[in-house]
């Protein structure tokens, strides 16, 4: 735990250390502000001594001089330390900035497993709550804690320059005050790393019922999930409580030390002004020294409450730093290039965990241009194998080739860009309707945009638009239907023009009048392509080239429509339920997949 501590520290100094000359400056300007602030007491004391007691002389001359002095020194002192700030706070700026940055750059580089097991609220706790802990903390905290330590040294040594036999006072109090310190610091540091998980966990909460909105409504939750959201809600105020509890502790003991050795130092510095030892501005500068000497460890005390929160938030963000990226491509990987469409799967095997396989032995061939569609019951594995296409996993035995290349040969990025994607969930950011469709291609010109818009009977609905491809679409395109949705995303994959198409359920929120007419023009648009297709509907499988029955991680028969309903099998006996034969679903008793009707 102190070596993880330890670390985490020096890969925040580490951050700050980008920024050398200007930590050189600032560390200047802590000194030459400490040193100035520091001269004070000092003078004071020449100031107090100027005044004989009991004889009413006052030397004004000297009183004025030393008063002079004070305020001068006080005032550089004031604006060296504002300086420090305004550095501090951009420096920290920076810091956070490429932080955040880093952060991004790992998530872009991670394996979409990450994600599949990550809450995406508790990604976001971690770029925003966390960096910005960090943030105000490297902004005040650690050069805080070098000045303290420049006015302990100097205190310490202008205390025994006037009497050391006073300082034996601080022998027992400054021991004391660590011994506290370190006590609280230990417990305290595992609390402040739950309370940043739990409110992980929070927002990952609030995140997800923000956007199932509908959902829970729909099914009256909202009893429910207010009393879950006071369970986790409460978890996250006892964590914070408990942290800051625990920690609260810590300012008053370490305040009552100080007021003790203040106490003590009054005490024993009458005592040695009576024996003559000590003159009364001696003692006032003392006292002053002492107070500058006891604030900074009471200080430091506060400080490492805030540092044990800065330190567990930078933990949480290391740690997604650190997790694992995609693998590399091997180190003799090729472009794909010249791409014909040539799909193989030959003896497949693959699972998202070691001791359960999704599917097995998998196995099936899809020339150039043709229509593979994937059917079968839910957890047969057909989300599974679009991962493996996109190669989002790599398989854990057998291979699949493109074009006659093991996928395993060719980088990654060719390769995805040689496929399109419509996916059921679409996914369009905020920005013109113009700049969503054209996101794969950001150098596609108007024309190409409108093209590919009327290609997917989506440009009329454009065109009626106030603003028409420059309308901004609001945060999830809430102001567009879900079939507009879907088919300003299959207009996104048009305009991609690849000679490889995914599209998992991607006609599911049209209705079956516009699916027609989308799957005639898209039949025009992927001549010469390799299209995989996952549905239910008949209507979206009955022309493709080829169909596959997936049924537990393996294909259990493959044809074209007419192929097999002649053979009257798995097949067949889902596709007869149905009168109006518009879609096949499945469900799952007993182990065993079994067919059920859904109209659409």
């Amino acid at each position: 735990m102190k070596k993880s501590k330890t670390n985490t520290v020096l890969r925040l100094l580490k951050y700050m250390m980008r920024h050398g000359w200007g930590l050189l400056l600032a560390i200047g300007l802590t000194v030459g502000s400490n040193l100035f602030a520091l001269w004070g007491p000092e003078l004071s004391g020449k100031a107090i001594d100027a005044i004989q007691p009991g004889e009413g002389l006052v030397d004004f001359a000297t009183v004025y001089h030393f008063a002079g002095l004070m305020a001068v020194f006080y005032v550089t002192s004031a604006l060296m330390d504002y300086l420090l700030n305004i550095l501090m706070i951009a420096i920290s700026r920076k810091v956070t900035y490429q932080m955040r940055r880093d952060i991004f750059n790992r998530l872009a580089d991670m394996p979409v497993g990450y994600f599949d097991t990550h809450a995406t609220g508790d990604i976001i706790s971690r770029i925003s709550y966390d960096t910005d802990t960090i943030n105000a903390s490297l902004s005040s905290d650690l050069v805080q804690i070098f000045a303290s330590v420049i006015t302990i040294v100097v205190s310490l040594y202008k205390m025994l320059t006037i009497q050391m036999s006073l300082v034996a006072v601080f022998l027992f109090t400054v021991p004391l005050s660590v011994v506290i310190t370190r006590v609280i610091t230990k417990k305290t540091h595992a609390l402040f790393r739950l309370r940043s998980r739990k409110l992980g966990e929070l927002n990952g909460f609030v995140e997800e019922m923000i956007s199932g909105q509908k959902t829970l409504k729909a099914y009256n939750q909202e009893d429910n999930t207010l009393d879950e959201l006071d369970d986790i809600n409460g978890q996250a105020v006892e964590a914070y409580y408990q942290s800051e509890y625990q920690t609260a502790m810590m300012g008053p003991s370490v305040n009552f030390i100080h007021n003790l050795s203040m106490t003590l130092v009054s005490v024993f510095g009458t005592m040695l002004h009576m024996a003559g030892k000590m003159t009364v501005g001696d003692i006032g500068a003392f006292v002053l020294y002492s107070r500058k000497f006891s604030g900074p460890i009471r200080e430091i005390a506060d400080i490492f409450n805030e540092l044990q929160s800065a330190v567990a938030a930078a933990e949480r963000v290391f740690r997604i730093i650190d997790e694992p990226l995609e693998p590399a491509d091997a180190p003799d990987a090729r472009t794909l290039e010249n791409v014909q469409g040539h799909v193989e799967l030959e003896s497949v095997d693959f699972g998202y965990e070691p001791d359960r396989t999704i599917l097995k032995d998998f196995s099936l061939e899809a020339k150039p241009g043709q229509m593979i569609a994937i059917v079968g019951p839910t957890g047969a594995g057909k989300t599974t194998l679009i991962n493996l296409l996109m190669r989002f996993y790599d398989v854990q035995r057998g291979t699949i080739r493109v074009d006659g290349r093991d996928q395993l040969s060719l980088t990654r990025s060719s390769l995805r860009l040689a496929w399109s994607m419509v996916l059921q969930d679409t996914w369009l950011f905020y920005g013109t309707i113009y700049d969503n469709i054209a996101y794969g291609r950001p150098d596609a010109t108007r024309e190409e945009v409108e093209a590919a818009a009327k290609a997917a009977h989506i440009h009329n609905f454009i065109t009626r638009l106030p603003q028409g491809y420059d309308t901004i679409l609001a945060d999830d395109a809430a102001n567009v239907s879900k079939g507009q949705k879907q088919l300003l995303t299959i207009a996104r994959a048009m305009l991609m023009d690849t000679p490889m198409l995914i599209l998992d359920e991607a006609t599911s929120n049209v209705d079956t009048r516009t699916e027609m007419v989308v799957q005639q023009a898209m039949r025009e648009l992927m001549a010469h392509k390799t299209c995989f297709v996952v549905a239910h509907r008949l209507s979206t499988i009955q022309s493709a080239d080829n169909i596959l029955v997936v049924r537990e991680g393996s294909v259990v028969e493959s044809g074209t429509h007419e192929s097999l309903m002649a053979k009257k099998g798995f097949y067949w006996s889902c596709t007869r339920l149905s009168s109006r034969k518009k879609s096949i679903n499945y469900h799952e008793k007993d182990g065993i997949a079994r067919p059920f009707l859904r109209i659409l």
